[in-house]
């Protein structure tokens, strides 16, 4: 009796997993074939209702004798798995024109020569002179490194810039960014769904900065990092490496896992293992708050005053067009 009984306890819990399972792909699925199946609107939202009707079948399924409807589903699974799977990233798409062009950059002796800079001349988001660079740089001639958040979504999401000051006030911006279609506007659930691949854009600050303080009205927020100058060098060539594969082998974006943030600690990370994991590290808009913990930043300073200090946009509004912008926008900012 008493093994009828656990026999049956541990069949229920099984029915129940297979339950959360097949509920759990039918959430995914249903997202995934609206999102990229190659076909009309309303065709996608039809195939994602068919999955989730045969889901619920299933499910129904499992608690019947000899019912066929869970095999059948596993079957439509693998199936929809297969089609995932042939999905790739590429580099081919008619990309939106701040991400047309990849950056790479070769290392030749203690120089890093450069293609594919941007340095737009941003009117509003949609008017701008387009202007793409060559330009080298000398690892010894590296004297900073900031963190530049770019608030766009309130106090939580930012959008992470890292800049690399030069000797005679020349910065290079890396920011990790969706590599846009013509005419997309961006989404954090397609985000998950192979959506959009990634791009690496090496950009001048009065291009990439001054976009988002003077054009978009972003909160943006520059803090100097404490690094010493051999791990400022690492850190530069990491991006540089990690540019030249996106551009010779494109990935996909991911809102979670491959975004501005989380490849930026991937490559810290992989420089120093020492650097602990952190729910902050996914909700970009405390970086700072993680750096400032972790002794990156100005430690003398409370971290308020940094922020504050460190807000750049009237700053940045006065510089506008100015050839000195980054000095003009880095005055009373603390830190080395």
């Amino acid at each position: 009796m008493r093994q009828t009984v656990i026999g049956r306890f541990a069949l229920f819990l099984l029915r129940l997993l297979g339950a959360f399972v097949f509920l759990g792909f039918a959430l995914w699925g249903a997202l995934a074939l609206t999102f990229r199946l190659p076909v009309p609107l309303t065709m996608r939202y039809v195939a994602a209702a068919v999955f989730v009707v045969l889901a619920l079948m299933a499910v129904l399924g499992l608690w019947r004798r000899r019912s066929l409807w869970p095999f059948a589903y596993a079957g439509v699974i693998v199936l929809l798995l297969g089609w995932w799977s042939t999905i790739v990233p590429r580099g081919d798409k008619d990309w939106a024109p701040d991400v047309a062009l990849t950056l790479t950059g070769k290392v030749e002796g203690g120089a890093v020569h450069f293609t594919n800079i941007r340095n737009f001349d941003w009117r509003s988001n949609s008017d701008f002179t387009e202007r793409w660079e060559d330009a080298t740089f000398a690892l010894d001639d590296l004297r900073s490194v900031d963190l530049i958040n770019s608030y766009w979504a309130g106090p939580k999401i930012a959008h992470t810039l890292v800049s690399f000051g030069f000797t005679g006030d020349r910065y290079l911006v890396f920011s990790i960014e969706v590599r846009r279609r013509k005419g997309e506007e961006y989404s954090e659930i397609a985000g998950f769904f192979k959506e959009d691949e990634l791009a690496i854009v090496g950009a001048r600050e009065r291009d990439i900065i001054r976009v988002r303080s003077n054009v978009r009205g972003e909160d943006v927020q520059l803090f100097h990092v404490r690094v010493e100058p051999a791990t400022a060098q690492r850190i530069f060539l990491a991006l540089v490496e990690e540019a030249n594969d996106i551009a010779a082998q494109p990935r996909f974006y991911n809102t979670v896992t491959a975004n501005c943030t989380t490849l930026l600690f991937k490559l810290a990370h992989g420089l120093d293992r020492a650097l602990p994991l952190d729910w902050r590290i996914l909700v970009s808009g405390y970086l700072p708050d993680y750096a400032y913990d972790q002794g990156l930043l100005d430690s003398d300073v409370p971290l308020a005053e940094l922020r504050a200090r460190g807000r750049i946009n009237e700053r940045a509004q006065a510089a506008d067009r100015s050839e000195a912008f980054s000095t003009l926008i880095r005055d009373g900012v603390p830190g080395p």
